[in-house]
């Protein structure tokens, strides 16, 4: 079968196209998964780019969605036919986080989904939202659910509240849309003023462009009457974390989901203290939230946004795209 391999140590023309042994027949609790497709994430670029060393002939991506070609003896889960999508955690099945690496992560610490069929114990899949395609349901996996555990799990949110969330990648336009879903009122950053007019045209309440109004934080908060947002959904880091600690409410929630600027830096940790606020590190979820999110999908109606889909063989493009910042919302891989 085809399969996409990323030689050491990295870097986008390190990705090559290549054969790799047929997946076989599933064994007692596994499932035979058809891929379809995959989406891309800022993870998977620190892979494929070498900025986070893997092995050699790694294959990629952390997102996989397809169809259950067939099921081993005892798995009651899924059948023939079944359309599904990976978790990123397969080891997380409910409850606290029992993991702080990406030891057994699809596509860094184990192969991922960038190649035609898949073997594995069925607990590497949820069930995909009914009547969502292939690529739809694979920006499930780590966008998706991260956005939806930063914002409904963590910071239980509930109508009427005020959320932030910075740029136009997957995590931050699904946090929107969840928001919007669950009858909050969302706020946005960019520094574009044409996507900025696309988030406008998608519900929210107020947008900054970040370039031409340095003190963004400031004037979210000025937005909502001075009492700042009760959530932010923070990808950036050590570079927009200032800001986003004066664009929230005393007492208010911060995930930080996202290091697009840094893996460190100088936090104002006394102005944090002083008002009161939470900032909650999170990676993706478990498997129970997954399937939480799952029915949650179906019940809203959301449908993920996706900027632009790529064929398997054009991976490198497809991370260049990415790359570049032109995107808004997920870039997908059809297989």
């Amino acid at each position: 079968m085809k399969a996409i391999r990323l030689a050491a140590p990295g870097g986008l023309d390190a990705l090559k196209m290549g054969e790799m042994p047929e997946a076989g027949d599933p064994g007692p609790g596994e499932i035979r998964v058809r891929l379809r497709a995959s989406s891309l994430n800022f993870h998977d670029y620190g892979i494929v780019s070498g900025a986070m060393p893997t092995e050699d002939g790694r294959v990629p991506m952390s997102d996989g969605a397809g169809e259950v070609v067939s099921v081993g003896d005892g798995v009651e889960a899924f059948a023939p036919g079944d359309r599904v999508v990976s978790v990123f955690f397969a080891d997380w099945a409910d409850g606290p986080p029992p993991i702080a690496d990406f030891t057994t992560t699809p596509g860094d610490g184990i192969d991922g989904y960038a190649r035609e069929e898949v073997v594995v114990p069925q607990r590497y899949f949820t069930r995909a939202p009914e009547g969502w395609s292939h690529e739809e349901a694979a920006t499930i996996t780590t966008a998706g659910l991260t956005a939806w555990r930063a914002l409904v799990v963590d910071g239980g949110l509930k109508a009427g509240d005020d959320v932030l969330v910075l740029g136009t990648g997957g995590v931050s336009i699904y946090a929107l849309q969840i928001a919007r879903a669950m009858g909050a009122r969302v706020f946005a950053t960019s520094s574009s003023d044409a996507k900025l007019e696309r988030l406008s045209e998608m519900g929210a309440a107020g947008v900054v462009n970040y370039k031409t109004t340095p003190d963004w934080g400031a004037e979210i908060a000025r937005m909502t009457d001075g009492r700042g947002v009760d959530h932010v959904v923070e990808v950036g880091g050590p570079a927009t974390l200032p800001q986003s600690i004066d664009a929230t409410r005393i007492g208010g929630h911060m995930a930080l989901i996202g290091v697009l600027t840094g893996r460190g830096g100088e936090i104002p940790t006394a102005k944090m203290m002083a008002r009161q606020q939470r900032l909650e590190g999170l990676i993706v979820g478990s498997h129970a939230m997954q399937r939480d999110m799952v029915r949650g999908m179906e019940i809203t109606g959301i449908r993920p946004v996706i900027d632009r889909t790529f064929a398997l063989g054009e991976i490198a493009d497809a991370f260049r795209h990415e790359e570049s910042g032109a995107h808004f919302g997920k870039i997908c891989l059809s297989i």
